[in-house]
């Protein structure tokens, strides 16, 4: 079996950001009246879409809002984390990572991002990073109904990719993870991928009990091995024979 697919989490592997949003969230809880909780926020929050997060805090705090209004604040916030970016002359991007990307690229293997961020917030930074041609596929909040830990925004990664790639056949099998929460792991192990643990958010012992590979930097991913220990593993017969 070969590594045909590198599958990118954003916030807090490409994009060092989670400062961010969690100030956006505390400024819509004190325009809600509620006061913000840190040790909530890491709880609910951390690699969760933003609906996800802002759902759960609103329902433990037993407020209840339709979803029109639930839009009208996410979409607010959408625009004030834009609005921030906007602002600074540089964006906040992990060390190493524009690098990272383009020798996958250049490798020749197939590239794509699953996120819990909004389409236009993703899209933004990509192309302000002069990196969005590299992803062939991006999935995010805007398109899928279930947050990390659920598998559903990985899988619809692969299905994209084969719609894109008729002769690709790929399966969840052949593709590498790229992660720095557990919710983000376990969504990728839950659609049969491997994943590599990235210690931006987490401390590396964390990343290193769930994940397959745990590195402090992207830049020390020893690619060459995994990719030998993919082609090392044959496939499963899915019929069971």
């Amino acid at each position: 079996m070969s590594l045909k697919a590198v599958l990118f989490d954003f916030n807090g592997v490409i994009i060092k950001d989670e400062s961010i949003h969690k100030e956006l969230i505390e400024e819509i809880l004190l325009g809600e009246n509620l006061r913000p909780d840190a040790e909530e926020h890491n709880q609910l929050c951390l690699g969760r879409t933003d609906r996800a997060c802002l759902s759960a805090i609103l329902e433990r705090r037993g407020r209840v809002v339709t979803e029109e209004y639930l839009d009208k604040l996410l979409r607010q916030k959408a625009q004030k984390y834009q609005d921030y970016l906007e602002a600074k002359e540089q964006l906040p991007i992990y060390r190493g990572v524009e690098a990272f990307i383009r020798d996958l690229w250049g490798a020749g293997l197939v590239i794509a991002l699953v996120t819990g961020a909004r389409r236009e917030n993703v899209e933004y930074v990509l192309d302000r990073m002069k990196i969005k041609e590299a992803f062939a596929v991006i999935v995010t909040s805007d398109e899928i109904t279930n947050s990390k830990p659920d598998p559903e925004g990985y899988l619809t990664a692969v299905e994209r990719l084969n719609e894109l790639y008729s002769d690709l056949n790929l399966t969840p099998e052949q593709c590498l993870v790229i992660e720095d929460t557990p919710s983000g792991i376990e969504a990728a192990k839950q659609a049969k991928m491997q994943v590599v643990g990235v210690a931006n958010t987490y401390p590396f012992h964390m990343m290193q009990r769930q994940a397959n590979w745990t590195v402090d930097y992207l830049q020390e991913l020893e690619l060459e091995r995994i990719k030998q220990q993919f082609a090392d593993v044959k496939m499963v017969d899915r019929t069971g024979n």
